[in-house]
């Protein structure tokens, strides 16, 4: 028997499925749990959206005896059931929300992105093709997130939510979930199946298992080519172009980026008349400048849109023409809006004159346009701080400075390990937060937090990674000046 997770997994990649039933171990160590607790905060607000209803408990040891108590609940006539559970027709489901409507039955599955994708239709028609063989059903919904709902006081569940009527797309595909499961089924009767890497490793979702098959792919790959098509670098691939080497005896076009990647060697290419001219550009006293931002998929604070990007932090590093280096920061609370006190922190620091250096300005750029608007008494000083945005990953997509260890990445991430390889001050390993979806998460759950020794230890944690980003950016700049 296929849980729906299962078979939309099978559907993804075979391999993917069988390895998770007869080979676990090898599924991915660092696994994020980010959708997962998203998906919990707006399952149990779609709850609250159809109140009075009856909850069936998780019990992972047992779900017989789950589907046991979701039949009583039925018989007993409950309207509202959630997480209604069923074993039937070869397949375990649970459906988020199971609705009775005069003498049928309507299931609602909730998501919590921000239109319905093919990969819903995928899990709530094999849900119908579940549960239709129990139940009368008249109606299959998907619930997702209204991203044009602004929050106002109290949230509106209303407002908050979509509810599409998918019945007619569930009831075309039965068909083809019979099938797909017979397939399924006969598959894991036999050995691992032998599915070759590509696309379906990492869409729609990342598989658990890409560790595992991408064990034996080189480090200098084809398939890290510059803005490569993914598809074509996987057919690539297979066809036995793999390495660099492979790539410059084929006759495959490669624009100037492609070019220079797969022909550089130990030495960097330097282009000293394209950094000479970016750092022409730069005026002292220098603000290198960097947000961190959470994006909740509920907006928990008013003139909040869901999935918006809300700054909590800053990091500020200002480099005087003398060499004097300056750092400031903010940090919110984690508990109240951080967005008004952020841009009062950032304008008091930002010196008046000079440039402003971001890594990829544009987000930066964007995010100051929105808290202009978000507190209007201060949009001219926004305004004039965007005007003053130079973007310091320019000199090395315009080919300044390439070194082979950038791997057709001009992230700071794969530039600043490459420029200063052994550096343990400019390390990102060595922190607790790494990265900054780690660092959204991380300050998104402070609210969650009731001990004052970890909250402390995460804010010093959040502290250390934001400022690591704008020292990066001085170290960086200084190593363009120094070539």
């Amino acid at each position: 028997m296929l849980s729906k997770s299962q078979y939309t997994k099978g559907l993804q990649c075979p391999k993917s499925l069988w390895l998770y039933k007869f080979r676990r171990e090898l599924e991915n160590k660092d696994i994020d749990d980010t959708k997962f607790n998203i998906g919990n905060e707006v399952g149990k607000l779609a709850k609250e959206y159809f109140g009075g209803g009856m909850e069936i408990e998780f019990d992972e040891g047992d779900f017989a005896k789950m589907a046991k108590k979701t039949s009583e609940l039925i018989k007993a006539g409950t309207q509202i059931i959630y997480e209604a559970t069923f074993m039937a027709n070869g397949v375990f489901a649970m459906a988020d929300i199971l609705v009775k409507n005069g003498d049928g039955y309507e299931i609602y599955e909730v998501k919590s992105s921000t239109s319905v994708k093919d990969y819903h239709l995928d899990d709530i028609s094999v849900q119908w093709y579940c549960i239709s063989s129990v139940l009368p059903l008249e109606k299959a919904c998907i619930m997702h997130i209204n991203n044009s709902y602004e929050r106002d006081g109290e949230l509106n569940l209303k407002e908050l939510f979509c509810v599409e009527d998918v019945t007619e797309q569930v009831l075309g595909k039965q068909s083809e979930v019979k099938q797909n499961l017979d397939d399924l089924n006969l598959m894991l009767t036999k050995e691992e199946p032998k599915v070759k890497i590509g696309t379906q490793c990492h869409e729609p979702f990342w598989c658990g298992f890409s560790q595992y098959c991408f064990k034996d792919v080189p480090e200098f790959c084809v398939l890290n080519l510059y803005r490569i098509n993914k598809a074509k670098a996987y057919e690539l691939y297979h066809g036995g172009i793999v390495s660099y080497e492979d790539i410059l005896k084929s006759n495959i076009n490669l624009n100037q980026t492609q070019t220079l990647q797969v022909s550089v060697g130990e030495e960097p290419y330097i282009d000293k008349a394209a950094i000479k001219d970016f750092i022409s550009k730069v005026r002292f006293p220098i603000n290198f400048f960097d947000f961190e931002t959470f994006a909740d998929a509920v907006p928990r604070f008013d003139r909040q849109r869901p999935y918006a990007q809300v700054p909590f932090q800053y990091s500020l590093h200002i480099l005087h023409e003398d060499g004097r280096l300056e750092h400031f920061e903010f940090l919110g609370d984690g508990v109240s809006d951080p967005r008004e006190n952020l841009v009062k922190s950032m304008l008091k620091n930002i010196t008046k004159q000079g440039s402003v250096i971001a890594y990829n300005m544009s987000f930066e750029k964007s995010r100051i346009s929105e808290l202009a608007a978000f507190v209007p008494e201060f949009k001219d000083e926004l305004s004039a701080l965007n005007d003053r945005f130079i973007d310091l990953i320019v000199p090395f997509r315009s080919l300044g400075y390439y070194d082979k260890n950038f791997h057709g990445s001009f992230s700071i991430k794969s530039v600043l390990p490459a420029l200063f390889p052994n550096d343990k001050e400019l390390s990102y390993k060595a922190l607790e937060i790494n990265n900054g979806g780690m660092a959204s998460n991380e300050y998104a759950n402070i609210v969650n937090l009731t001990d004052k020794k970890e909250i402390a230890r995460v804010r010093q944690n959040l502290l250390k990674y934001c400022g690591l980003d704008t020292l990066a950016m001085v170290r960086i700049f200084e190593k363009l000046r120094s070539v």
